[in-house]
């Protein structure tokens, strides 16, 4: 056998051979491709004043686009570069705010703006002409779905293009190797990287050849942690067989079919002797352990997999608060961007402050602060634009509506003409108009959430009108009011079809009410109702949608905890997008499964009209199916240090296992800290969780820095939903405080679940919808 391994080690060679990477993603001949690729000269604005001239530039790995600036000194030629996948969106013709202000300055056709993931700013551009601007957005539009929707052996064959030296050696160089790792999705440090490469670089050339390549990748994929679950199921300790392969994906929990574990190995074994003869060697092991399909989040669950016919009452629906706002609620810029990244983001309900503008159109800010102003008609022209990118199921737009009739009338005549078929405008046919549809039957509509004016006996219902918003502000003043004479345009009253906002009075009055009027409350108002009346909230909220928002002191926009109001039932727990913290690590965590289309069903205990389930008691019965967590924190990868510390420190990491669910179910557990090491560290730590809630619960990893004088830096996190857990050997995916990916840097992980012993038995009807899938 140990023959039999060099010949391993050995052959595949000619795997390493070059293959166009543009040839590969099918797009060699495609025109827009080739613009990008020639490289065009273009004019980045950050503001009237500041226009510098760039040169951008796609290489030819076909993902990365380089940015170039030529200056007049003797120094070097500044380069900034991006990949494709950073981007969140490309959007053409003064789209940005900075551009806006620019519009009848600057050719609107030829501006366009690269929106990032994450933090880092927008990239505005102004081109050569429009047809230039047209082609990059197309072709940026182009090379992300292709990189998307390419299979892990597409990206494995992915190899960048090779140029020959004049000996015709195909050596590759350090940026070639760069390149080859980003497409089989192997992420390092740079530093760590470069290090490595200049370990292998034998003949100090900087290229390296097949040889030396052969050892850059093993060293590269070296984990003594995953070396020892290899030798753990390898008959032999050299390779895995289809048998051996099998009984590790059998402890896995997954698909252990001899189909299964050969497409395995066709997939992630880089070696073709292994291949050929059915055998998975350490660095194919690797692999797969590193990649997507070994993640801990169960991959059935990011596509929509849930029944989505039920009343809109029985889903949890991602929803944003202050959308508009970029920072805190005082002096914060309202703009457009916040809506491109919530709606980006599966957010199925944003919030319109509206306020009467100058020249007779409506602005969106928050009222009786310094914040600045957004006109309301750009706001729809986003939305129209985002509405359903990430998800086809119905958007709400939350109106808080401060303005005068004349301006909600335009108001209305914007929201008809901009939105067009997809704005809801009367009740569907073959629907009680007294029910609520479902997101199937809603897909592709946007509703708005408002008053409705009612007439009766020939009088305006005043239950429709108040001196200030539901969320306390004021609004008109009381003698503006008149017997008979309505404060709500007539125009925008008839676009409030299912969501009719009406003031809340009693869970007894609002059960007489038709499912299609919704109430808004208080954070501090809803966590009064789950103490006092939780059981009759949860049965509320079966029936009619709830709307909670933040307390009106959060001047910072800060955010309160949605898992208690999750807890009862509530459908629409707005958030402050616009602020990072483990409030949105949470929404982050609940909406992550469903194909993160906005819409996660609630387990059947939380919507039957006669349920018992009280989140404060859960003691026993609906909902009540305890479960034995088990979660070994076993190692990490790769840690960033806090962008703050200096550039030679080093963390000294400590691991937070945290569980979110009803009160009993909320516990949380930390590892030791190990000194100086955010490379490699090793834990082999084990947490135990009794979960009684399951279907309710979501699982926390939290990274921190230890610190023994001062508070410990955040360094990543990952939160998802209990029931999307997978068992086994798995690696769990950090994210930055912003929720955007914080690759390479991970967690490896062992989990098991096993059912406690019940005490009582649960009836039928409240039989819970959890499930621990592979």
């Amino acid at each position: 056998m140990l023959g039999n391994r060099k010949k391993a080690n050995g052959a595949g060679r000619s795997d390493l051979k070059a293959i166009d990477p543009l040839r590969n993603l099918g797009v060699q001949d495609d025109e827009d491709v080739k613009q990008m690729l020639q490289g065009s000269s273009m004019v980045k604005v950050r503001s009237p004043r500041w226009q510098k001239r760039r040169t951008l530039k796609l290489l030819e790995d076909g993902v990365t686009v380089w940015c170039q600036s030529h200056k007049t000194s003797s120094r070097a030629k500044e380069q900034q570069s991006f990949s494709i996948m950073e981007v969140e969106c490309v959007r053409e013709g003064c789209q940005s705010e900075l551009l806006r202000r620019m519009v009848g300055t600057v050719p609107e056709g030829s501006c366009l703006t690269v929106v990032f993931k994450g933090p880092r700013k927008s990239l505005d551009l102004l081109c050569h002409s429009d047809e230039e601007a047209q082609r990059w957005a197309r072709g940026i539009r182009k090379l992300q779905e292709r990189v998307e929707n390419m299979t892990q052996k597409e990206k494995l064959d992915q190899y960048p293009k090779i140029r020959q030296d004049s000996n015709h050696d195909d050596k590759m160089s350090y940026e070639e190797v760069q390149t080859l790792l980003q497409m089989i999705n192997i992420d390092l440090s740079d530093q760590y990287a470069r290090s490595l490469f200049q370990k292998c670089d034998r003949s100090a050339d900087g290229r390296l050849d097949h040889g030396e390549i052969e050892v850059f990748c093993r060293e590269l994929l070296r984990r003594p942690e995953l070396d020892a679950v290899f030798i753990r199921y390898s008959a032999n300790g050299c390779v895995l067989s289809t048998v051996d392969l099998r009984d590790f994906l059998k402890d896995q929990g997954e698909d252990s079919s001899l189909i299964h574990a050969q497409s395995l190995i066709l997939t992630y074994e880089l070696n073709e002797w292994a291949q050929k003869n059915q055998f998975m060697t350490p660095n194919g092991f690797t692999m797969y352990m590193l990649s997507k399909e070994n993640c801990i989040f169960n991959p059935e669950h990011g596509r929509v997999y849930q029944d989505m016919k039920q009343p809109l009452a029985h889903y949890f629906i991602s929803s944003s608060h202050n959308t508009y706002l970029t920072k805190d609620q005082l002096t914060g810029d309202s703009s457009t961007e916040p809506y491109i990244r919530a709606l980006n983001h599966g957010c199925r309900c944003v919030e319109l402050d509206c306020w009467d503008g100058d020249k007779g159109e409506p602005v969106i800010y928050h009222g009786h602060t310094l914040t600045s102003k957004v006109p309301f008609v750009e706001v729809i022209q986003t939305i129209n634009e985002y509405a359903f990118k990430a998800s086809p199921y119905p958007l709400i737009l939350s109106l808080e509506n401060h303005c005068s009739v004349e301006q909600q009338t335009v108001m209305a005549r914007h929201l008809r003409s901009i939105l067009g078929d997809k704005l809801l405008t009367k009740p569907l046919e073959g629907i009680d108009i007294q029910t609520l549809p479902s997101p199937e039957d809603l897909k592709g509509k946007i509703l708005v959430k408002g008053k409705k004016q009612h007439v009766v006996e020939g009088s305006s219902d005043s239950s429709d009108f108040s001196s200030s918003d539901e969320e306390g502000r004021p609004s008109r003043k009381k003698e503006d009011k008149k017997p008979g004479v309505s404060k709500l345009s007539p125009e925008l009253s008839d676009l409030v079809v299912y969501t009719r906002s009406v003031p809340f009075k009693s869970f007894e009055q609002a059960a007489k009410n038709p499912a299609t009027d919704m109430s808004s409350f208080s954070e501090s108002e809803a966590l009064r109702f789950i103490k006092e009346s939780g059981m009759s909230f949860v049965r509320h909220n079966g029936h009619q949608l709830s709307r909670i928002y933040p307390s009106g002191q959060r001047l910072q926009s800060s955010n309160y905890n949605p898992q208690e109001m999750w807890n009862a039932g509530c459908q629409i727990v707005a958030l402050n997008f616009q602020t990072p913290g483990e409030q949105m690590d949470l929404n982050h965590g609940r909406f992550m499964q469903n194909g993160q289309c906005g819409y996660i069903l609630k387990p059947p205990f939380m919507y039957h009209p006669e349920t018992t389930f009280n989140p404060e008691n859960v003691g026993g019965g609906p909902g009540h199916r305890p479960v034995l967590l088990t979660v070994r924190i076993i190692s990490a990868q790769q840690l960033p240090k806090p962008q703050w510390d200096k550039p030679s420190s080093i963390v000294d990491p400590q691991v937070w296992v945290e569980i979110h669910g009803v009160p009993i179910d909320i516990d949380k557990k930390k590892s030791h800290h190990v000194d100086n090491n955010g490379f490699n560290p090793r834990w082999d730590c084990t947490f135990n969780f009794t979960i009684h809630v399951p279907d309710l619960a979501l699982v926390r990893f939290m990274v921190e820095d230890y610190d023994y004088t001062s508070r410990n830096d955040f360094l990543g996190q990952c939160t998802l939903p209990f029931t999307s857990l997978r068992t086994g050997y798995r690696h769990v995916r950090l994210l930055k405080l912003d929720g955007s990916s914080l690759s390479p840097s991970s967690l490896f992980i062992h989990v098991k679940v096993t059912p406690c012993q019940r005490t009582k038995k649960i009836p039928p009807l409240y039989t819970s919808s959890f499930k621990l899938g592979p």
